[in-house]
């Protein structure tokens, strides 16, 4: 059974064509009811200044009462007292990954949307108030979702939109999507579906234009 586990570099020696050669390994320290055990992650090979050093850097995290502290992987050569407060003791068995989120096609689609202009459309269309989420966001929120994953807009506020990185992406606070905003926006998007498509065809074929003139110079 495993216990808890330390992580930590750890140096190889080796003498080649008659000069020294350091190499290193990330190595973790698992104690078990055997005793401790170690079990190499991964090689490393040799490691520059630069490199070594970004390996050791300083690991900013949070305490319990909120103030910052300094957390540091630390050679096997350097002994580190049990009750030192600047190491960090990782439970790799515990390790896990919380709250993943669509990124790559959201991004592309946001990408999309400003290359044909739509953002800045939108923004002297839609934007004329101030209200807690521009209206052109939202116009964005529902294109992207047509281009990634089609769905209804109960689904994009319950199921689509919370597991996407479009609330970074579109700067929108956290909880401020729901199917509400999104119907109204399409009331508001209706007056200008004209001159949207309008607008678009444009933009597209100005980029095809450039395209094409890079394409024969």
């Amino acid at each position: 059974m495993t216990h808890s586990a330390l992580m930590f570099l750890r140096p190889h020696q080796r003498t080649k064509d008659g000069k020294d050669h350091i190499y290193w390994s990330l190595v973790e320290t698992v104690r078990t009811v055997d005793g401790p055990r170690q079990r190499t992650l991964c090689y490393l090979g040799e490691l520059n200044g630069s490199a070594q050093a970004r390996w050791l850097k300083s690991v900013e995290v949070f305490n319990a009462q909120g103030e910052v502290e300094q957390l540091k992987l630390f050679p096997s050569h350097i002994e580190v007292p049990d009750d030192d407060p600047q190491v960090a003791r990782v439970l790799v068995n515990r390790v896990r990954l919380e709250r993943t989120r669509q990124f790559g096609g959201c991004f592309l689609g946001w990408e999309l949307w400003k290359r044909l202009g739509l953002d800045g459309f939108f923004e002297q269309a839609m934007d004329e108030e101030a209200v807690e989420v521009p209206w052109s966001r939202v116009a964005a929120v529902l294109a992207i979702n047509r281009l990634c994953a089609p769905g209804s807009e109960l689904t994009i506020e319950e199921r689509w939109y919370p597991s996407t990185a479009l609330d970074d992406l579109l700067e929108i606070e956290e909880g401020k999507i729901n199917d509400t905003r999104l119907y109204r926006c399409l009331d508001r998007i209706l007056p200008h579906k004209t001159q949207t498509g309008t607008a678009s065809e444009a933009a597209l074929r100005g980029v095809i234009r450039s395209r094409v003139r890079c394409a024969v110079v």
